[in-house]
């Protein structure tokens, strides 16, 4: 049996795969996802969001995409990872993402195929076309400036092309730095780590949604508030030390995590790290 399986629950509560299912919406993950959906429905064009790392934004991503399914309003697409060898290559992946096939496969090509592809979407067809891109921290500036080229693309009403950039904070100096970029974006926003109380009620959530609905807490409070102290509201780190300090429970046999499951928990990772110095 699953070390879930034998808590009583149906699966499992803290993977770190961004399962929109399992997405807690803090406030501030609530206000961005709102501002988004309003920024693309009015068409403005460019929306920046930003935070550090483990802070959700993939599965807000995910979120974001699946609140434009709508294929007869919308023509949404998703780029994982914009990492690009070249502006070929990129303009190649953005081609891609919307099945756009291009009458000569050179950049005068692909340039020609996406502008067209935009007007015919956006004017002939009346839909709004979306790009999602997650760890855009990674792009670089000859790529940023082909983002720039298709925002260039309007009506004398709204833009044809609404893109959404999520990335870690290292992307704010990036494009702060480009003023004809920076000037353009509509929303900036960055996502904020979860206050004690989102971090308890995160992991009341996701026990929920993995099926535990017994009157037996789980986690003692005095775990709660180390997980908060040591995790500083990071919710990927929230997810892999709840992973972890369940797994322990079970392999010792006792039925709730107290503050010693997770002290033991945190002293393991602090003897890793001594040793990956040291090496």
């Amino acid at each position: 049996m699953s070390y879930y399986g034998a808590l009583g629950l149906t699966e499992e509560p803290f993977s770190t795969s961004p399962d929109p299912s399992f997405f807690y919406e803090s406030s501030s993950h609530k206000e961005a996802l709102l501002r988004l959906e309003i920024s693309i429905k009015l068409r403005r064009g460019l929306n920046v969001i930003l935070g550090d790392v483990g802070t959700g934004k993939t599965t807000l991503a995910r979120k974001l995409f699946a609140a434009f399914s709508d294929k007869t309003k919308y023509d949404v697409a998703m780029i994982l990872d914009p990492c690009a060898h070249s502006e070929m290559e990129f303009l190649s992946m953005v081609a891609d993402a919307y099945e756009i096939r291009p009458a000569s496969r050179t950049e005068l090509g692909y340039k020609k195929a996406l502008e067209s592809y935009l007007f015919q979407r956006g004017v002939d067809d009346g839909r709004t076309v979306i790009l999602i891109i997650d760890e855009a921290q990674k792009l670089d500036l000859g790529t940023l400036e082909l983002l720039r080229m298709l925002l260039n693309y309007e009506t004398n009403k709204y833009k044809l092309f609404q893109l959404v950039l999520l990335g870690q904070m290292e992307l704010l100096p990036v494009i702060s730095q480009i003023k004809n970029f920076w000037e353009r974006i509509a929303l900036k926003y960055v996502i904020n780590p979860l206050n004690s109380y989102e971090v308890r009620e995160m992991i009341t959530f996701r026990l929920r949604q993995a099926g535990y609905f017994y009157s037996d807490s789980l986690f003692q409070d005095d775990a709660i508030e180390l997980i908060c102290s040591y995790t500083q509201g990071c919710p990927r780190r929230i997810c892999h030390l709840c992973h972890d300090a369940l797994e322990m429970i079970v392999m010792k046999g006792i039925r709730s995590v107290h503050r010693s499951i997770i002290d033991e928990r945190i002293a393991g990772d602090l003897e890793v790290m001594a040793a990956g110095s040291a090496a």
